[in-house]
């Protein structure tokens, strides 16, 4: 998360409407329309063809430029009429919005929020307010599909008259065009390479800033179901800058925009995490589908745009139930005008959340938090590199984060950022882990210096103390920190799930685990982790269940197979525990599967075998699992004896000490109690 970004920047009209002194906000564009009047006379659409085309009750005549229902006019205005007759001729298939607006307006520059204007009228001349057979569907962030059977026939001269012509002077919706957007050249000089960059990356930050809190008006003033709070899902930023390589600056754009409004009134407004929602990057989905699959009431759709040295960022905020366009707003930015309009930004946001969020948050937010641009672009780098999970991704972030910290060393982000992947790199093996877990406390505990209030921080510190030092408390207090930080989080709610069931409060746990499912419902690891805890608590058919509904979501997911197989263990199906090993792709974990399934199968020969694979080839790193076999094998002293091997090596295991269902043979014994009391866990 990038907390509490704010930096300079300066919103950049058109030029003409500037000159006329009506604002340089691109958000009243539309109303601009309406109030400069025609601009320019109409161009003559080309899409007129003398054709007759029926769809249920309805017939649009392209000669005379009418539509009727059932005889009866349906008055439209000229543009909704031929944005309706370029998706009537194009049935069935994705028409993008870039289509429809080279379509109807050609090379004419037109705010993109216009184009949803005329689709919500046309949804409404259309009576099309019914979710399973709506006319016009949403297609997220790319465009509109009619799904109407439409039929062609000649257009008549004898057509019914009753359908009358559409008029220039209706004027429901504007029709008249916002003067020309020159070349982006024309407007500003060339800047050197390296400051347009810098420019880019600062004004994205600040256009996040306000996209966040001008979406926010629309959802403080909504009251959502009794015991039920608004949901809301921001789709990923769509790069169309034309460069492929700026795909991680989208993407860090998302997720800082989930995080910013995730802090607004997470008691009220509820955001879907970023796991969940990067599904749908690559994704031509309908909007109704994506509420349904988020269980969501609204979606933030955002593009992301950039010509030399001008950014644009275009929002749009839209209800699921009838895919009504609520709000939208353009940013345009030049970068020479970034530095001259910090005040006017810092007073637009202060008015608006006067009103909106409680005095301490007033102040948190009003407080100026600078970041070097080429640090904050490093950082975003070292983020993507990080979410790939791979062995050389993994070294790559740590560079960008270092990059970062060069850059600005006071960026307490890029600081915690750094302590995950050292934390990461030590536990895999890829670097001593003593050295690597020393440097990842050193480097979270000089973020938390750098800002005490660094959610990303007190989370990074409670996973060291859970897993270098076994401070199960402690470790408890900084992810309780970072949740009140951020409570809406889901990796912060699922770390305090995963500590609440550590120290034995699965009562709790379980809760938090349904919370974060709530929050990330398409994340596989969500429902693992909820299983995970059901299986602790010896509900094994529905954590069976939970874990099955992630492994739908991502066959690799982890725990995955390996989970699920020692479920069919504990329900006494070792049988069917046997196929979901062959699915592990670690022999380690094989060995460790397999010598339990056969113990259960009476198969003692085979376990035998299994156990002494595990033994000489992993007793280095995988000392609580050959203990975890030994308990279930019920060889109570070998199990202790590894016990004891695995506290002396620091194993991550450990910490499932005191709810492992493997080790329930041990819980009476009294050794069980005293190693409970030397891992600081209660007894």
């Amino acid at each position: 998360m990038l907390a509490g970004l704010i930096v300079s920047h300066r919103v950049a009209g058109h030029p003409r409407i500037e000159s006329l002194n009506m604002g340089t906000s691109s958000e009243s564009a539309f109303g601009m329309a309406l109030a400069l009047g025609d601009l320019g006379k109409d161009r003559e659409s080309s899409l007129a063809n003398g054709y007759l085309y029926r769809f249920g009750q309805f017939a649009l005549d392209s000669r005379k430029r009418t539509l009727s229902r059932a005889d009866s006019p349906v008055p439209l205005t000229p543009k909704a009429f031929d944005v309706l007759l370029f998706l009537v001729q194009n049935p069935s298939r994705l028409v993008t919005k870039e289509e429809l607006l080279q379509a109807v307006w050609g090379d004419t520059f037109v705010e993109e929020g216009n184009l949803t204007q005329y689709i919500s009228h046309l949804r409404k001349a259309l009576v099309d307010d019914s979710e399973d057979t709506r006319l016009i569907v949403t297609i997220a962030r790319k465009g509109y599909q009619f799904t109407a059977d439409v039929m062609v026939d000649e257009a008549a001269d004898t057509a019914k008259q009753a359908a009358v012509q559409v008029s220039t002077a209706e004027s429901s919706l504007a029709d008249t065009q916002p003067a020309l957007r020159g070349p982006a050249d024309e407007a500003v000089p060339k800047a050197p390479k390296n400051w347009r960059k810098a420019a880019v990356v600062r004004a994205s930050a600040v256009l996040l800033v306000v996209v966040c809190f001008a979406s926010w008006r629309h959802f403080s003033g909504m009251t959502p179901p009794k015991s039920q709070k608004i949901m809301l899902a921001v789709l990923p930023f769509e790069n169309l800058t034309g460069d492929p390589n700026k795909e991680y600056l989208a993407d860090g754009l998302t997720e800082e925009t989930i995080s910013q409004l995730g802090r607004l009134n997470p008691e009220q407004l509820g955001v879907i995490a970023r796991t969940s929602v990067m599904g749908y990057k690559h994704k031509d989905e309908r909007l109704d589908q994506i509420g349904r699959d988020l269980s969501v009431q609204y979606v933030l759709e955002n593009s992301l745009r950039e010509s030399g040295n001008r950014i644009r960022l275009t929002a749009q905020l839209i209800q699921v139930k009838d895919q009504t366009h609520l709000w939208s707003q353009d940013y345009d930015y030049l970068a020479k005008d970034i530095l001259n309009v910090q005040d006017d930004v810092a007073k637009a946001v202060a008015h608006e959340i006067r009103v909106r969020l409680t005095s301490q948050q007033q102040a948190e937010l009003a407080q100026s938090h600078p970041v070097n641009p080429e640090a904050f672009d490093a950082y975003l780098q070292g983020y993507s590199f990080f979410q790939r999970s791979t062995d050389k991704d993994t070294d790559m972030a740590a560079r960008y984060y270092e990059r970062a910290i060069q850059l600005d060393p006071s960026y307490a982000l890029a600081w915690a950022g750094l302590s995950r992947v050292r934390n990461w790199q030590a536990n895999a093996g890829l670097i001593p882990s003593e050295e690597g877990h020393r440097r990842a406390r050193e480097a979270v505990e000089r973020a938390l210096a750098l800002n005490p209030n660094l959610a990303d921080a007190h989370a990074q510190m409670g996973r060291i103390k859970q897993q270098v030092d076994f401070d199960w408390v402690g470790a408890d207090a900084s992810i309780h920190r970072a949740i009140a930080l951020e409570p809406g989080d889901p990796e912060f709610v699922r770390l305090a799930a995963s500590s609440a069931a550590i120290l034995g409060r699965l009562d709790e746990a379980l809760p938090l685990h349904r919370r974060a499912v709530d929050l990330d419902p398409l994340n596989a690891n969500s429902w693992e982790q909820l299983g995970e805890t059901k299986f602790f608590m010896g509900q094994l058919d529905e954590a069976a269940a939970d874990v099955k509904k992630g492994l739908e979501l991502s066959p690799d997911a982890w725990p995955g197979p390996s989970l699920l197989s020692e479920i069919h263990v504990m329900q006494g199906r070792p049988q069917d525990a046997l196929p979901e090993i062959e699915l592990v792709r670690h022999p380690f974990l094989r060995a460790y599967l397999y010598a339990m399934a056969y113990y259960a199968l009476a198969r003692k020969r085979e376990s035998d075998s299994a156990l002494r694979e595990l033994i000489a080839k992993y007793h280095e790193g995988g000392a609580y699992q050959i203990a975890e076999v030994d308990a279930f094998r019920n060889q109570s002293d070998e199990a202790f004896e590894w016990l004891d091997r695995a506290y002396a090596q620091r194993d991550g295991g450990l910490i499932g000490t005191k709810v492992d269902p493997l080790l329930k043979s041990l819980r009476n014994d009294p050794r069980y109690a005293a190693f409970l009391k030397k891992l600081n866990l209660p007894t």
